[in-house]
C-alpha cells in the first residue's frame, strides 16, 4: 500500500522539485542579494503598542550583513549584545506598523538596527539589515488600524 503511494506521488515531487529548482535558476522573484558573511540573531519578540497600550508581540528574525573585510567569528560571538540592542531600541520606541498589528515597521526596525550594530562594533564593518522573518503571537482579536 505505501508503494503505491510512493509511486503515484513520485511525478508530483519531481515537476515540483523541477519547477523549484527552474525558479532558483532564473533568478527567483525580485532581486537576490549575494550571500556574504553575517550575523544572524536569535528570533526576538518585539512588541505592538497603539495608543500606548500593548495589544501585540511580533517575532523576528533579523541579519546583520557584514562587509568583506569584517571578522564573522568574532561578531557572532557578540550576537547577544545584538539582540539586547534590538529588544532595548523596540522598547523605546516601538516598531509599530500603523497599517498591519501583525507585523512590525521594517524600515524603523532596520534603520535602528543598523545604528545599534555600527554603536556595538563600528562604521566599517556592518553593511546592512535582513529581517528573515515575522510571526505575530496573535493574528485576530486586534483592534483595526486607522483608514
Amino acid at each position: 500500500m505505501n508503494r503505491r503511494r510512493l509511486l503515484a506521488f513520485a511525478p508530483l515531487m519531481l515537476a515540483a522539485a523541477a519547477a523549484t529548482s527552474a525558479g532558483a535558476s532564473e533568478g527567483g522573484e525580485g532581486k537576490k542579494e549575494a550571500v556574504g558573511q553575517y550575523v544572524d540573531l536569535s528570533p526576538v519578540a518585539l512588541p505592538i503598542v497603539v495608543d500606548g497600550r500593548l495589544i501585540n508581540y511580533v517575532f523576528v528574525s533579523v541579519r546583520l550583513n557584514l562587509s568583506s573585510g569584517a571578522d564573522s567569528v568574532k561578531w557572532r560571538a557578540k550576537e547577544p549584545y545584538f539582540r539586547d540592542a534590538l529588544v532595548r531600541a523596540a522598547h523605546r520606541t516601538p516598531f509599530t506598523n500603523p497599517k498591519n498589528y501583525t507585523v512590525v515597521d521594517e524600515g524603523k526596525l532596520k534603520a535602528a538596527m543598523l545604528r545599534e550594530a555600527r554603536a556595538i562594533g563600528g562604521d566599517k564593518y556592518f553593511t546592512s539589515v535582513t529581517i528573515t522573518s515575522q510571526t505575530p503571537k496573535q493574528r485576530s482579536g486586534l483592534p483595526r488600524p486607522p483608514s
